[in-house]
């Protein structure tokens, strides 16, 4: 097994995302319309189609092909979530430029640069029940880790976790911050988008 991964692994990656979430789109767009638009599932499927379709052109270089992905996302989302996305994107390819190769156990501080380029561009913070608060306990979930396989697992078992901690409490970013306690019992549009798109990610 590679200690490390290629834009030939985000390739892969970014077509299981594309067909997992298209089928989560009547789920987080029914999930989004208890608290926002009700387009999120389409935002989110649309947006990593588009990645995908322009995966087979990556570039060896692991820091274009993600800045490549977050073009592709944000010319179809001009939206609130597509634009965070493509944040999130640009922050992992600044620190991934020039590199064919990134060791797996770099994941996790790609997610911190991913989370802190969101946090800043949404002028959020962590604990106010956004897809942040999911970034966060990936990431805590995957230090140290370095195994591809056992770190799916972690992930998807963090982001699931976060939705059900942060279920009871009220949204406090965004347009879900309107609800204010209205939303407690309802899970994040964006928590539970990011959640089905780490179910997406293929298994090694």
């Amino acid at each position: 097994m590679s200690t490390q991964f290629t834009s030939a692994d985000l390739a892969k990656a970014a077509e299981a995302i594309a067909a997992g979430v298209k089928g989560a789109t009547d789920e987080l767009n029914q999930q989004d319309g208890l608290l926002g638009d009700g387009d999120l599932g389409i935002t989110v499927s649309a947006g990593w189609q588009a990645v995908a379709d322009v995966a087979s052109k990556f570039p060896a270089d692991v820091g274009q092909a993600l800045l490549a992905s977050a073009k592709a996302f944000q010319q179809v989302s001009s939206s609130s979530f597509g634009t965070m996305v493509a944040s999130a994107l640009m922050a992992a390819a600044k620190r991934t430029n020039g590199r064919t190769e990134v060791p797996w156990s770099d994941v996790a501080e790609l997610i911190a640069a991913a989370r802190d380029a969101m946090l800043s561009r949404g002028k959020g913070a962590l604990g106010d029940k956004t897809v942040m608060d999911s970034l966060e306990a990936v990431r805590v979930a995957l230090a140290g880790g370095a195994e591809p396989a056992r770190m799916r697992s972690a992930a998807l078992a963090a982001a699931e976790a976060a939705l059900a901690e942060f279920r009871m409490r009220p949204n406090k970013l965004g347009r879900a911050r309107m609800f204010a306690e209205r939303s407690v019992g309802i899970d994040d549009p964006g928590m539970l988008a990011f959640a089905r798109i780490v179910a997406s990610l293929p298994e090694r």
